[in-house]
């Protein structure tokens, strides 16, 4: 089994209203935004956003935008036999999606079983990475600049 690289993205995918979307993880009940490990033939970090937004939601009509935003956390002890052993944390990149209106994505079951639309101040308390909590706070200032 190859082992994933400690680098990953997070992508907020939000209306210009300020309506976020956020998916139900299977298997945990946790909430969150489209995320995912950087793939080692993905040229760059902007393909990683895209092929996650393709994969998890089906989403390929909108803008990506880079918010030069890095995370660095420990990763939890449940999901660390999926790094190499002397892996202990990941670093993510955080970008965002913006689509014209809230549109019902096509989830992968294996990997969510339900989609939200919430305005950014639920969908921040919704989801349980502080990371994303964190990115999603950010989101009214991100779009008035």
């Amino acid at each position: 089994m190859a082992f994933k690289l400690p680098e990953s993205v997070l992508v907020v995918v939000h209306t210009p209203r300020l309506d976020v979307l956020v998916l139900e993880r299977t298997g945990t009940g946790f909430w969150q935004s489209v995320t995912g490990s950087r793939e080692p033939d993905d040229p760059d970090l902007e393909a990683t956003a895209r092929r996650e937004l393709r994969e998890e939601t089906g989403l390929v009509r909108g803008t990506l935008a880079d918010w030069r935003l890095v995370n660095r956390y420990e990763i939890w002890a449940q999901w660390r036999s999926r790094y190499a052993p002397d892996v202990t944390h990941n670093v993510e990149h955080v970008f965002g999606f913006t689509v014209p209106e809230r549109t019902v994505a096509t989830l992968d079951p294996a990997e969510h079983v339900a989609q939200l639309w919430l305005p950014w101040q639920d969908a921040m308390n919704r989801v349980f990475s502080p990371t994303n909590r964190e990115a999603i706070r950010q989101l009214p200032d991100r779009l008035r600049t």
